[in-house]
């Protein structure tokens, strides 16, 4: 089994409500956990923020394009990793096979199960202190924090037991209403899909309004606000 859910042992035990989203056994207690960067990588702010390079576009079949700002100072290879698989066409067409209301939205297995992923090598986990807010897009993994692989998620609220947990890369900064939208289910029942994916600097246009309908009505994409998608971030427990 490859990746089916998300959160393992570690959010179980701090007594979450949310479910279990990476369907694997959790990993042995003596497992060793990578280090936490608390820095970031030379990459500075004036190179990546709002600069179209460093900005993924999600055009879903809920209505619209979804821009995540990706972060290469705190996870270079991931982001390298999504880009390069958005630039193949690799996320074209895949569904959002496991969704959870009021916790997220996930996707990247071509074969629509949770099980799969890219040909490509797994990935080395970079943790860090970016936290799982809402609109925030981390990396799915099975109970090795080393294999992750293009299977990703989308917060839909703050969650911040799973922080250091999951490798975070960047956070939606426009079109979160078409991410509330997506279908739930745990398979949905006529799942969202990606129609398509791009880096924002090859300047892809937005597929016609015929591509972004969905299959099933879906649910009303709200209008977002600034505060919203910054909602604030519940204490700790």
């Amino acid at each position: 089994m490859r990746l089916n859910t998300l959160i393992s042992a570690a959010l179980i035990a701090a007594a979450s409500v949310c479910a279990p989203v990476m369907a694997q056994e959790a990993a042995p207690a003596t497992e060793a956990k990578p280090p936490v960067k608390t820095d970031v990588a030379a990459v500075t702010p004036a190179e990546y923020a709002n600069n179209p390079e460093w900005m993924l576009a999600l055009d879903l079949s809920t209505g619209g394009r979804v821009v995540i700002q990706l972060r290469p100072d705190v996870a270079p290879n991931h982001v390298a990793r999504v880009k390069e698989l958005a630039r193949a066409g690799f996320y074209d067409g895949i569904i959002f096979h496991r969704v959870i209301d009021g916790f997220m939205a996930q996707t990247g297995d071509p074969t629509g199960t949770g099980q799969g992923g890219s040909s490509m090598p797994d990935l080395n986990a970079e943790l860090s202190v970016y936290p799982h807010l809402r609109g925030t897009v981390a990396m799915a993994r099975p109970a090795d924090f080393n294999g992750a692989n293009s299977q990703f998620f989308i917060m839909f609220q703050p969650q911040l037991k799973i922080d250091r947990q999951y490798t975070t890369f960047g956070r939606v900064v426009s079109g979160m209403q078409y991410i509330d939208a997506v279908h739930r289910g745990e398979p949905p029942a006529n799942p969202s899909r990606i129609v398509q994916a791009s880096v924002l600097a090859d300047g892809k246009p937005i597929p016609p309004p015929a591509m972004l309908t969905e299959r099933a009505p879906a649910p009303a994409a709200p209008a977002i606000t600034a505060d919203d998608l910054n909602a604030p971030i519940p204490p700790r427990q």
